[in-house]
């Protein structure tokens, strides 16, 4: 029995502006995608990998990204939907039945680790649905009728993402979904409606999804620093 990663890497990235998706800009001298995929590539528990990008991108996504940087573990790469479950439906779609764990993480979150990864499916392989996340330590402030209202944050957690879940179990919570015309912000929310449980693996800061240009200037300064504490090129894939 395989364990199958699904990297959803088909939007727009419209609040990062430009002309590329964000995936493919240049993070410290590679496309950020190429520095989230290499993650996978190295990860022990991972046995394959299936990336979906925007409709049109697939032969340069294979061309520049998977050939180029060596990305053996790469099964396939898949035209994504207009949203993201959508798109993790289209990679759920290409799957065999030999395949017992399924692990999904964003395509612009570049910094995840080998240890959280391998953590997370652990998780999932002993419960069925298991997804990294932080608790909350801000101060958290809802606005009501034009004024702020403190909310208590005992007991929230942030989601990140990977999420990984027993192959069946994010098969049926994703038809469920699509049948019901619900839409979920992450995939755990579909195991969730199903009533079956989801449980936290604490992730780490430094996981962050790059979604504004604050986010990617952060994310070049945090990779050029990687590199040379490891002593790679500039544009090698750590």
């Amino acid at each position: 029995m395989s364990v199958v990663a699904l990297i959803p890497a088909a939007g727009r990235g419209t609040r990062m502006g430009g002309e590329r998706p964000k995936q493919f800009l240049p993070l410290a001298g590679s496309p950020m995608l190429a520095k989230t995929l290499g993650v996978f590539q190295r990860a022990a528990a991972v046995d394959e990998i299936v990336v979906m990008v925007p409709p049109g991108e697939e032969a340069y996504c294979r061309e520049a990204i998977v050939d180029r940087y060596g990305f053996s573990k790469v099964r396939t790469v898949l035209a994504g939907g207009a949203t993201r479950q959508a798109s993790v439906a289209a990679g759920l779609s290409v799957l065999g039945r030999e395949v017992s764990i399924v692990v999904i993480h964003d395509g612009a979150r570049p910094f995840v680790s080998d240890d959280l990864i391998g953590r997370v499916i652990e998780a999932a392989r002993t419960t069925g649905a298991a997804i990294a996340a932080l608790p909350i330590v801000d101060t958290l402030k809802q606005v009501h009728e034009g004024r702020a209202v403190t909310v208590e944050r005992e007991g929230l957690w942030a989601a990140q993402t990977p999420q990984a879940f027993r192959r069946e179990v994010i098969c049926a919570a994703v038809e469920r979904a699509l049948a019901d015309g619900f839409g979920g912000t992450d995939d755990a929310a579909l195991v969730e409606r199903l009533g079956l449980p989801v449980v936290l693996v604490e992730g780490h800061p430094a996981n962050f999804k790059i979604t504004r240009i604050g986010d990617l200037e952060m994310a070049e300064e945090m990779a050029a620093l990687r590199d040379r504490a490891a002593g790679a090129p500039s544009g090698a894939i750590n």
